[in-house]
């Protein structure tokens, strides 16, 4: 037994209109071809729909059984093309990003309000954690996409570089090292830093790049905005990728570019590997390409 929803909306059609000539005409068919679907129907389901005669079309009690469950299926079918439709002209959805918090405080959300401007009815989520935790959130399908700080070759991830964010050295306008011509990683670890906590890439690249040079850590701390106060107290430096430099917006602070081999943030895109993303997602995905901020190394 096979009916299409094509036999479907000729039935109903039957129904409202309750004539052959009218139902023939709203379904943009000759009255011989309307009557010919109508009589396939009911021999294709073995029972007669509708009692006629040259004046009246009326539904047989098995046709007006069938009516409740043609109108609930023809229901559920629009309502998926009218869904799908949706998301494909990006009318509604929802897209998961998750991004380390120096780009979702700093660079992203312009991208998200051109994004929103764009696709008002799209839904945007965030999740403002560390790179780990963002690639855990592609991998679990929690997030469509990541931006993070990845140096990973992972087999079930895909990235694509975004850019490269080059460090600066922050410190105290007194500090000896803001007015110093040439810096170089002896003259930054000699200094007392304030260290953001191991569990930051960022922090675990210093040491790589500063090797074999030891750090003098006068404090760890999980915030920037926390760097930011102590360095403001006279309490230390530190060096942070460019992309952070909006958190250390102080008279009293000085930033300056620095060039360490080696250290340099590489700030990716990642989604899972072989899959595609959802349609609204792409589109910032794409987005995010096409406003990638440049290779950032301030000249002195």
């Amino acid at each position: 037994m096979n009916l299409s929803t094509r036999d479907l909306r000729a039935f109903l059609a039957l129904v409202e209109q309750r004539s052959f000539t009218r139902a023939a005409r709203q379904c943009h068919l000759s009255q011989s071809a309307f009557s010919s679907l109508i009589k396939a129907i009911e021999d294709t389901l073995g029972y007669r729909l509708f009692d006629r005669d040259t004046r009246n079309v009326e539904l047989t009690p098995q046709g007006e059984l069938l009516e409740t469950s043609v109108r609930r299926v023809v229901g559920d079918f629009d309502a998926m093309i009218a869904d799908f439709q949706g998301h494909a002209m990006l009318h509604k959805g929802r897209v998961s990003v998750a991004a380390l918090p120096s780009l979702a405080s700093g660079w992203l959300p312009g991208v998200f309000a051109e994004f929103r401007q764009r696709y008002p009815a799209i839904e945007l989520a965030l999740a403002d954690v560390l790179s780990a935790p963002c690639l855990e959130l592609v991998r679990s399908g929690r997030a469509d996409f990541a931006l993070a700080s990845s140096h990973t070759n992972a087999e079930d991830l895909d990235t694509q570089l975004l850019c490269n964010d080059r460090f600066h050295l922050v410190c105290h306008r007194s500090h000896p090292l803001a007015t110093q011509r040439k810096i170089g990683v002896r003259d930054l670890a000699a200094a007392p830093f304030i260290h953001l906590a191991r569990s930051h890439s960022v922090r675990l690249q210093l040491e790589r790049a500063f090797h074999p040079y030891p750090m003098q850590t006068a404090m760890e701390v999980e915030q920037l905005a926390t760097v930011t106060a102590m360095i403001a107290a006279g309490m230390g430096i530190t060096v942070v990728p460019a992309l952070t430099l909006y958190e250390f917006q102080r008279p009293e602070l000085v930033s300056r570019p620095i060039n360490v081999e080696g250290l340099v943030r590489k700030i990716s895109l990642v989604k899972r590997r072989g899959a595609s993303l959802p349609m609204a997602a792409q589109e910032l995905y794409d987005l995010m390409l096409l406003r990638r901020p440049k290779d950032v190394h301030r000249k002195e």
